[in-house]
C-alpha cells in the first residue's frame, strides 16, 4: 500500500491557506499598510507547500520502511526540521516590513501577521483543519476588531525648538486643539543669547487620538517657518 496524500486533499489544503490568509491580508491592505492581500497568500500558501512537502517526506519514510523492512531501523523522518526553517525564515520577512521614522517604529502589526499566515499556512498543510479555522477567527478579531474595544494612549513627548515665542506657541497650541491632542505637561526653557535671536525649547507631553500618528505630526508643525528642531524624545 503506496501511502500518499491525494490530489484532492493538496488542493483542498492549499485553498484554505488562501482563503485564511485572504481574510488577513485583507485586513491589512484596507488599512493601507504594506504588506497586503497578495503578500499574505504568498506567505501562507509558501508555508503550507512547505508543510506538504513535509508530510510526503513522513510517507515516503513509511513506504520506505514498508517495501524495505530491513532498513527501517535507520530511516528518519523530522516532522519539525522544515517547520522550524519556516518560523525562523518568516521572522526576516517580517522584519522587512518595519520601519522607524522620526524615532516612531512602524510595521510591527504587519510583521506579527506575515508570522501568524506562516503558521496557519503550515496548520492548514499538515491536515490541521480545526487549528487553522480557529486560528483565523482569533487573528481576524484581534486584527480587525480589538483595536475598537481596547482603546490605549500612549503617552509621547515632543521637544521643539522655535523662534518669534507669542505666533509659534499660537500656532502649536491651535494644531493640538484642532487635532484633538491633550497635553499632559509642557516644560519651557529659553536661551540666554541676544533677544533678537532668541531661541526658545518647549517639551510637550502629550496624548494622541487613535487615528493619528506621531510621525505626522513632526512633518505638521516641522512646516511652520519659525520652527527650527522638533523631535520625539523618551517619556
Amino acid at each position: 500500500m503506496n501511502m500518499s496524500l491525494p490530489l484532492s486533499e493538496i488542493i483542498l489544503r492549499l485553498l484554505l491557506s488562501v482563503l485564511c490568509a485572504g481574510l488577513i491580508g485583507y485586513n491589512r491592505q484596507q488599512k493601507n499598510h504594506s504588506a497586503g492581500v497578495r503578500t499574505h497568500i504568498l506567505v501562507c500558501v509558501g508555508a503550507c507547500i512547505i508543510a506538504l512537502i513535509q508530510k510526503e517526506i513522513g510517507f515516503n519514510a513509511l513506504n520506505m520502511a514498508a517495501k524495505y523492512p530491513q532498513y527501517s531501523g535507520v530511516l528518519r523522518a523530522d516532522d519539525a526540521r522544515l517547520i522550524a526553517q519556516v518560523v525562523s525564515g518568516v521572522g526576516f520577512l517580517g522584519a522587512g516590513t518595519i520601519l522607524v521614522q522620526h524615532h516612531v517604529v512602524r510595521g510591527l502589526t504587519t510583521a506579527a501577521s506575515l508570522w501568524t499566515v506562516a503558521g496557519l499556512g503550515l496548520a492548514a498543510g499538515m491536515g490541521n483543519y480545526d487549528i487553522a479555522i480557529a486560528g483565523t477567527i482569533v487573528i481576524f478579531i484581534v486584527l480587525g476588531f480589538l483595536k475598537r474595544v481596547l482603546h490605549i494612549t500612549p503617552v509621547k513627548k515632543i521637544m521643539i525648538e522655535y523662534r518669534h515665542k507669542r505666533e509659534t506657541k499660537e500656532f502649536i497650541q491651535e494644531y493640538f486643539n484642532q487635532h484633538k491632542i491633550t497635553v499632559r505637561d509642557v516644560n519651557f526653557n529659553v536661551s540666554q543669547s541676544d533677544p533678537e535671536h532668541r531661541v526658545y525649547t518647549n517639551i510637550y507631553e502629550i496624548e494622541i487620538p487613535n487615528k493619528m500618528n506621531y510621525s505626522d505630526i513632526i512633518e505638521d508643525i516641522s512646516m511652520n517657518q519659525n520652527v527650527m528642531s522638533i523631535k520625539m524624545i523618551s517619556v
